[in-house]
């Protein structure tokens, strides 16, 4: 019998490749920024949220966009106050939300709940929230087609990008914006632990494999697509964690690659 035979594989399978359509998109410029540890940040404050929406029994998936985007905006604010130390931001940022989760997270009566936002659960994801994770990235992955030069320009340089007349400000607001949407989303599908990897891994991959941005972007969705597909097939058969199979399969094309290059220049 067909693994796409059974319901919850059909949505894990399409939950995951829409994931895997918009993480390397927001995942690029993150990288180009120097921002890789921006993911870490976001998922940990949106266990804050999971938690709080566990506890006062709202949507946890709805309670951890509101806190993400928060935090988002949060480590934007810091850093236009502190320029030249950027990227303290976001270890201040993360410090906050690892310790309100940590909080928050003695007061969730079902612990197991919370505890499936760590690594996700993308083969127990309902129908309601496919439908959100649908809606969130059409959202996200149009919003990038749309600003794909705004994002590309303020990825290398956003001083130049300002002086070509870029609004920078708000390119940076909405682009935190879908960044913050993005993790908040995919803590219950992939993990709040994994996602700054699915962000960061394939867009890492992309730029080892194209040489001009647009083929290192492809690049980057071809290898997330390609090791999202094949990772949920061998976490089926294996019996693995979806989230964690994903990700090392992504490891391994990254080394892969390193290894290939460096025996050619040899």
């Amino acid at each position: 019998m067909s693994i796409l035979e059974y319901s919850f594989m059909q949505r894990a399978f399409l939950a995951g490749i829409l994931l895997a359509l918009i993480t390397p998109c927001i995942g690029m410029t993150i990288v180009l920024k120097r921002m890789s540890m921006i993911g870490d940040a976001l998922s940990h404050s949106s266990l804050a949220g999971v938690a709080a929406g566990l506890i006062f029994g709202i949507n946890p998936v709805l309670s951890a966009a509101v806190v993400c985007v928060a935090a988002a905006l949060g480590i934007e604010r810091i850093r236009k106050k502190l320029p030249r130390y950027s990227e303290m931001a976001i270890a201040i940022v993360m410090s906050g939300g690892i310790g309100l989760a940590g909080v928050l997270s003695g007061f969730v009566k079902n612990s197991a709940n919370f505890s499936s936002f760590l690594f996700g659960s993308i083969v127990a994801i309902s129908r309601e929230e496919l439908v959100l994770v649908t809606v969130i990235s059409l959202i996200v992955l149009i919003t990038v087609l749309l600003l794909y030069k705004e994002l590309f320009y303020i990825g290398f340089d956003e001083n130049a990008a300002r002086i070509s007349g870029v609004p920078v400000q708000r390119i940076n607001f909405v682009f935190t914006v879908l960044t913050a949407l993005t993790i908040s989303i995919a803590s219950r599908t992939v993990g709040a632990l994994i996602i700054s990897s699915m962000l960061v891994v394939p867009a890492a991959c992309g730029m080892q494999m194209g040489r001009s941005y647009k083929k290192a972007l492809l690049w980057a969705v071809i290898v997330a697509v390609s090791t999202t597909i094949a990772g949920l097939i061998l976490s089926y058969y294996a019996g693995w964690k979806p989230g964690g199979t994903i990700v090392l399969l992504e490891v391994v094309w990254f080394v892969i690659i390193v290894f290939r290059k460096a025996l050619i220049k040899k």
